[in-house]
């Protein structure tokens, strides 16, 4: 097995005209892989896609005896309202439904968010050939062929990192106990404290969220691997690079990282790990699942675990395991997110990407401002 995923080269990614994507891309996607789309609409109870690109609207329905593309939004569900540029993106697997709706490239004018993020893997579904997920799709073995246990933890100076890889491979996501002493820590919370101190509104650095008494205040360290001398260290240890290198796919560490605090109380933002002060929540094999990347879907078969740390502890999760910090309730809690990322494809070439840069990142600090700009009242 491997955790690499991808379907797609960065090379072939171009701007593609509306009139190329309803007259050429979208028709001979279903000649390929129209069965799975229809299932998959049908899984999902997707009502018709209606979509408004530069003046020209069409429907995409996947349902009754002709389904496909038809002129006109009258039959839709739900309606996009959205520029060439971020079609082009969609259906190129560039930007995903939720992904246009967090960087305002898309307004919602008929049906809900939800509405429109379940579309998601219907389309990638007809675009890429991935089945919707369906209940009994993905189960867990160990190298043995025996019923994985999902509440294992490993030691990278203990347990093997074979076994490792494959519950990596297995379940999406890795509980490693001790890797950090409580002293390197605490150095690094230090670190953490000072920057956050030192944080204000709007200055491109930090993220903020809103308490329960209506007070601002920032949660989260952009950039911190550059700020912190002892995460630097840490990051280059041989400890830290062991678990880099689980996943076997040749990852890379991507030269970053952000120091988050956990407070108690906070209602609005992105801010939220033993229960008491927060706890890292998972939902094992999604990673392997074409379901809803957003949120959890209610009728997924796939059931979720807490993961409780202590400090020290090193939890890994593959990106596109469904995932969720689940906020403290006694007392706040301080992380450091840091990521492997893959390398490109040999022959590949990945752009540089102004989605991703700095200013672009710090933007995120309101990104529920724009996904509720992008559904209106809905």
């Amino acid at each position: 097995m491997t955790v690499d995923a991808r379907t797609r080269w960065n090379r072939d990614v171009r701007a593609l005209a509306p009139d190329e994507v309803f007259e050429s891309v979208v028709p001979d996607a279903f000649v390929r892989h129209g069965a799975l789309a229809v299932r998959g609409a049908a899984v999902r109870h997707a009502a018709p896609l209606g979509l408004v690109v530069d003046g020209r609207e069409v429907t995409l329905d996947l349902g009754g005896p002709a389904p496909l593309l038809h002129p006109g939004i009258e039959r839709a569900g739900v309606v996009a309202e959205l520029d060439a540029a971020a079609l082009s993106d969609l259906v190129q697997d560039w930007q995903s439904t939720m992904g246009l709706a967090m960087t305002a490239r898309v307004r919602l004018t008929r049906g809900g968010m939800d509405e429109w993020i379940s579309w998601e893997p219907i389309l990638r579904a007809l675009l890429d050939g991935r089945k919707v997920h369906e209940s009994g799709d993905v189960d867990f073995v160990d190298a043995d062929g025996r019923p994985l246990d999902l509440d294992r933890t490993f030691r990278v100076d203990e347990d093997d990192p074979a076994e490792m890889r494959h519950f990596l491979e297995q379940a999406g996501f890795l509980h490693v106990r001790d890797v950090f002493t409580e002293a390197e820590m605490a150095t690094v919370a230090a670190d953490i404290d000072h920057w956050i101190a030192k944080a204000a509104p709007d200055d491109g650095e930090s993220w903020w969220a809103v308490d329960d008494r209506g007070v601002s205040q920032a949660v989260r360290v952009l950039f911190f691997l550059e700020k912190s001398d002892a995460l630097r260290e840490l990051v280059h240890d041989p400890r830290y690079l062991a678990i880099g290198a689980l996943g076997g796919d040749g990852h890379v560490h991507k030269g970053s990282a952000e120091g988050l605090v956990k407070p108690l109380g906070i209602v609005r933002g992105l801010s939220d790990l033993d229960r008491t002060s927060g706890a890292l929540g998972v939902i094992p094999g999604s990673h392997r699942a074409n379901t809803l990347a957003t949120s959890r879907d209610p009728k997924l078969d796939l059931a979720a675990r807490m993961l409780e740390t202590r400090t020290g502890d090193v939890t890994v999760h593959c990106s596109d395991t469904l995932h969720r910090a689940h906020p403290p309730v006694e007392r706040p809690r301080k992380v450091v997110y840091s990521s492997y990322s893959l390398p490109p494809r040999p022959g590949d070439v990945v752009p540089d990407d102004p989605r991703y840069g700095r200013r672009a990142r710090a933007e995120l600090t309101d990104v529920q401002d724009r996904i509720d700009a992008a559904a209106g009242s809905r």
